[in-house]
């Protein structure tokens, strides 16, 4: 697949939806259909190029005189090299990477090493897209439907940067409909780190669903993903109910989460007691309902972890308090 500006060739709302299914179908069809969510772990920022060492060790331009080459997951680089007292460094220019070493053999190693980073973080988008080989373009570059496959990366910060590219266009106004179907996806192990990207978007929600379909549309969705989750990884179903409550609290937001706490997923339930304290803080006249509310579930919920947690919450809500008790852990999550 070819990394093309997305603006040259522009699609429908339909033809992205499409395209997500077909691409999450084939996955399914060559992976396995999964009916559990898989932990994709934490974020963990790429930085590069990394600091070159040789600027520690004041070596000169004109060490830079020796030649050589390192073959690094089957592609073939040369390296210049400077050979000096304090041993011997590598440089990859194409790739910005160098790397120190006693010898000419530990500092290809080295020099393997340290470009593995970067490797992996290019062969995990080349994964995504059903590309061979590493990716090695520009990710705002690609179009609209591959920003739409990068979210599901197995890199995370490889779907942060898609979510960058994806609010950087959310003018052209043709996004939300796929948005919306990556919180309904329920097939992809990697769903929970997509449908993060797509809530963090969805704090501006107006800008992707303008309409008030498209935005009930939306809702439903993130109702529905409280609603049904077995699991929070990526803090998932958190953000939902901070979506909700803390962007769009009054006409849908307060509601939903109301409706939220009698959800059968406790991890929806501990969602909603946590959303409903920014929903006061947005409508305060919501107090009385909401603390009424807590104290109900305080004394019926079936999970002992929640009702602990919901008659804190209302006691800080009741209180008016600027902030709230902390997020129970269930000891399963631990």
């Amino acid at each position: 697949m070819s990394a093309s500006n997305p603006q040259s060739a522009p699609v429908s709302e339909s033809a992205l939806v499409a395209d997500l299914r077909e691409f999450v179908s084939e996955w399914v069809r060559l992976h396995g259909g999964f009916t559990t969510a898989a932990n994709p772990g934490h974020r963990v920022p790429f930085h590069w190029p990394p600091h070159p060492v040789s600027h520690a060790y004041h070596v000169l331009a004109s060490d830079w005189s020796g030649k050589g080459r390192v073959e690094i997951h089957g592609e073939v680089f040369p390296v210049r090299i400077a050979r000096t007292q304090y041993g011997v460094f590598g440089r990859i220019d194409g790739l910005w990477l160098e790397a120190k070493g006693s010898g000419d053999d530990s500092m290809y190693e080295s020099l393997r090493k340290e470009a593995e980073p970067l490797f992996q973080r290019q062969l995990s988008i080349a994964e995504s897209l059903g590309m061979k080989g590493r990716f090695t373009g520009s990710i705002r570059d690609l179009p609209d439907i591959d920003l739409l496959k990068l979210l599901y990366c197995r890199d995370r910060d490889v779907a942060n940067e898609a979510r960058l590219a994806i609010e950087l266009h959310a003018s052209a106004g043709i996004f939300g409909p796929a948005l919306v179907e990556i919180l309904r996806d329920d097939r992809h192990p990697l769903r929970r780190s997509a449908q993060w990207c797509v809530l963090d978007l969805f704090e501006d929600i107006h800008s992707f669903c303008p309409t008030p379909a498209e935005e009930e549309q939306a809702i439903l969705a993130m109702r529905d993903l409280i609603w049904n989750a077995a699991d929070d990884y990526a803090r998932t179903i958190y953000k939902a109910g901070v979506v909700l409550g803390g962007h769009i609290p009054d006409r849908h937001g307060g509601p939903v989460l109301l409706e939220c706490l009698k959800a059968p997923s406790r991890v929806g339930r501990r969602s909603a007691i946590h959303g409903l304290f920014h929903v006061v803080e947005w409508h305060p006249e919501s107090r009385v309902t909401v603390v009424k509310s807590l104290e109900e579930v305080a004394a019926h919920d079936p999970d002992a972890t929640l009702r602990e947690y919901a008659a804190l919450m209302a006691r800080d809500i009741a209180a008016g308090q600027m902030d709230h008790v902390g997020e129970p852990v269930f000891e399963d999550e631990e």
